[in-house]
């Protein structure tokens, strides 16, 4: 068994035994959670260490077996510098939840193989080499995030799961319509990424080109979510629990985000440059919209919900940017897809981290409304600190991996389509809706909810700091991780531009 496939069965491994075992004790179950999840950590930590850029269209740690070979689909897995950072970022995230999860009484069993189950399909979604095996882990994902958000959050949990599920379920019909479009038009026919990459099988038919990638983009609009397909988010998130939100934040909108770097793009590149101009208004609405409804929240919860609207829009903005092919545009192109990547991974740690804090008010007052706290850094200094860590993490502030994120997504996309410029904008709501929640929740005289919040605990402190210390890093370091992204955007954009 290669390397890869012990990073994503390893998990499965462990839910399957915690699922299978009534008589496991919570205290077990919950150290087995976070065991597992430390030694996932570890592994990609090794790949990490060993990885080298395998070069365009290829992939590193790769393995391919056959399996369903009537189809010539194939159990196909491998990694390369823009899948490694977000395999690498979901092992942290699910960590992170283990950890804040260990006093949690409500069925911890259950919970833990479930988190087990949902860490080794989303790995899954990150290492694919095949639609078919891509499309497989993307809907396992759905369902393991449905029974988290109904099992274990608050609310309307079970409207709010429904509602996910059949919103994402939709979305991933239309992704299926897409790869069999794909997998029609490719002589050979098949499933296998690199080779419809190699192929590029629908430049040659504009009009089938356009429908197949249309079909893709709204699939993996849906779960990015990106203006108009957001509406299930906000619920979703408001009645999940912490380490749901977390989760489903950190990881799940990624996989949107991922499939249009790792199949829309390279795979339609003629149709992703017709279509960039579309892509790029989505962007920029997502991004503004997502900015201003936020900061017409007065749920935290919502508020931060939103502001992962604004972020993923960045993202959006970035990669139609890199769809705009113009004469020495290259290297402003490359710069835009790093940033989307980056962003990708520093989304994922912040968002976390505020989702786990939002959590903690959850479980000592019973409410997100910021309207119910004042002079909360009285009682609560630790919280108070980390808290505004994360929001000017969130907003962008240098120093922090948000802020390597977006400079590189407006330094490439306003080069390449100065337009791009109209959603910087966002960048300003997005702090002003943090520093208002900031001043509501934690500045003035201690009242409403506030008298006798006890501050953070040891496994909460634990499980949000490395979020946020990783974020600072990432800010002052990121060499580190461009130097796995680089190669990897330019090796794209060349892709692109064929």
């Amino acid at each position: 068994m290669s390397m890869l496939s012990l990073i994503v069965f390893l998990p499965l491994a462990g839910a399957v035994v915690l699922a299978a075992m009534p008589a496991v004790g919570p205290a077990v179950a919950r150290w087995a959670w976070v065991a597992v999840s430390a030694v996932e950590l570890v592994l990609v930590g090794v790949l990490w260490v060993g990885y080298e850029d395998p070069g365009q269209n290829a992939l590193a740690y790769e393995q391919q077996v056959p399996w369903i070979p009537g189809v010539n689909s194939s159990y196909h897995v491998g990694v390369d510098g823009l899948s490694l950072p977000l395999v690498a970022m979901t092992t942290i995230v699910f960590l992170a939840c283990a950890v804040y999860a260990l006093r949690q009484p409500d069925r911890p069993r259950i919970q833990a193989a479930l988190f087990l189950f949902l860490q080794g399909v989303s790995l899954g979604v990150f290492v694919a080499a095949d639609l078919i095996l891509f499309f497989v882990f993307f809907d396992l994902s759905i369902v393991g995030m449905y029974f988290v958000i109904a099992g274990w959050g608050h609310g309307n949990a079970a409207r709010s799961a429904l509602k996910f599920f059949l919103y994402t379920f939709l979305g991933s019909l239309a992704l299926l319509l897409g790869f069999i479009g794909l997998y029609v038009a490719a002589a050979p026919h098949t499933f296998d990424i690199p080779e419809l990459v190699a192929a590029t099988p629908l430049d040659d038919s504009p009009l089938t080109g356009g429908l197949v990638l249309a079909a893709i983009v709204v699939g993996l609009a849906v779960k990015t979510p990106t203006v108009p397909f957001h509406t299930w988010l906000p619920p979703a998130h408001t009645d999940a629990p912490a380490t749901g939100s977390a989760v489903l934040a950190a990881v799940l909108l990624k996989m949107g985000t991922y499939g249009f770097v790792r199949i829309a793009m390279p795979m339609l590149p003629e149709a992703w440059r017709s279509w960039a101009w579309v892509i790029v208004a989505i962007g920029i609405v997502s991004v503004l919209y997502g900015a201003f409804v936020a900061l017409a929240q007065t749920d935290l919860k919502r508020m931060v919900a939103y502001t992962s609207v604004n972020h993923m829009g960045y993202i959006v903005l970035a990669l139609g940017a890199a769809g705009l092919v113009a004469e020495g545009a290259e290297q402003a192109r490359s710069v835009a897809v790093t940033g989307a990547v980056v962003q990708m991974v520093s989304h994922g740690l912040i968002t976390a981290a505020l989702f786990l804090l939002a959590g903690v008010m959850q479980d000592r007052a019973g409410t997100y409304d910021m309207g119910s706290y004042g002079g909360l850094a009285g009682p609560a200094p630790r919280y108070a600190a980390l808290f505004a860590v994360g929001a000017f993490a969130s907003l962008g502030l240098p120093g922090f991996s948000g802020f390597i994120a977006e400079f590189q997504i407006f330094a490439g996309s306003i080069a390449v389509a100065p337009v791009t410029a109209i959603a910087l904008p966002g960048i300003l709501v997005t702090a002003a809706l943090f520093l208002r929640a900031l001043q509501q929740v934690f500045t003035g005289p201690t009242e409403g909810r506030s008298p006798g919040f006890a501050d953070l605990r040891v496994r909460e402190l634990w499980s949000v700091g490395p979020l946020l210390a990783l974020s600072v890093l990432i800010g002052v370091l990121p060499r580190v991780l461009l130097e796995v992204i680089e190669p990897a955007s330019a090796a794209l954009v060349s892709l692109v531009g064929r």
